[in-house]
């Protein structure tokens, strides 16, 4: 059984301000099901944004979600990411934005497998 979107946030946000990261709700969607999105600011001019990646049947064990990537870089100017997220708030209004500030980039979500 998956955990409703509002309490995933909500332990998000507490395991990156536990790891010494910022991180803040920007966004709040559907409470049961809202799909989750993570941008990452390292603080240093690189950004990523993560979305829920494609769902599969065979998670890890311990893995309540999956995150991929929704840009080819490892790390895009947060300008670029902010303009990601407004594409996708008016695809998908019901949807989470939680906000990282972390000069590691640590995501702090579990990471698809990157298919070569």
């Amino acid at each position: 059984m998956r955990l409703r979107s509002d309490i995933f946030v909500a332990a998000l946000i507490r395991r990156a301000e536990v790891a010494g990261a910022s991180a803040m709700l920007r966004r709040r969607g559907a409470a049961e099901a809202g799909a989750v999105f993570v941008k990452i600011d390292r603080l240093d001019g690189r950004a990523a944004l993560l979305a829920p990646a494609p769902q599969s049947e065979d998670l890890p064990e311990g893995v309540d979600r999956l995150f991929t990537r929704l840009h080819r870089d490892e790390w895009i100017a947060p300008f670029e990411a902010e303009e990601r997220v407004r594409k996708e708030i008016a695809f998908d209004s019901d949807l989470w934005l939680v906000e990282i500030e972390d000069r590691e980039g640590r995501p702090f979500v579990d990471l698809a497998p990157i298919e070569k």
